[in-house]
């Protein structure tokens, strides 16, 4: 059985994650959606948030499983058995910047590979900081975001978070 893990911080999820998660389902036998939790970095999103909205996306995907990690991604993988990092890329700074970290991952962990998934077009533009900065301003995010995240999105920045 082959496993691959999806890490991210998924802060927020996006259309982009989204179509990533549904192509890669359909690649490997199980998908490790694994989010990231690093107390050095300051998420808009808790943990527990982003599980929730996770896991409420990929309900339909039987194959897909909701984890969180506060460690290493690639002890991740030395400790379930999986052999495949996956990582989505729009461009080619995505790739110069995912292609540096896939060299050190394999170095720390030799027995995983990363594969490298490109986006759809039309999630090229899609990105998290720049859905943040849409959704401070009350800005319309139906093209980038499913609607539960949306409508957490616009409650956090008219709670004040």
């Amino acid at each position: 059985m082959t496993t691959a893990v999806l890490p991210g911080s998924f802060d927020p999820v996006t259309y982009g994650h989204l179509s990533i998660i549904k192509r890669a389902s359909r690649l490997f036998d199980s998908v490790d959606v694994v989010i990231a939790v690093n107390p050095d970095k300051k998420y808009l999103f808790s943990a527990e948030e982003r599980i929730s909205m996770m896991e409420i996306l990929v309900k339909d995907y039987r194959n897909v499983i909701v984890h969180t990690c506060d460690y290493l991604i690639v002890d991740y993988a030395r400790k379930t058995g999986a052999k495949v990092l996956l990582r989505g890329i729009r461009n080619i700074n995505d790739f110069a910047y995912e292609f540096d970290l896939s060299l050190m991952n394999h170095s720390l962990n030799s027995e995983v590979d990363t594969l490298f998934i490109p986006t759809e077009q039309r999630y090229v533009i899609v990105k998290s900081s720049s859905i943040k900065e849409l959704a401070q301003f009350g800005g319309d995010l139906s093209g980038m975001v499913p609607p539960i995240v949306a409508d957490a999105l616009h409650r956090k920045y008219t709670s004040g978070n």
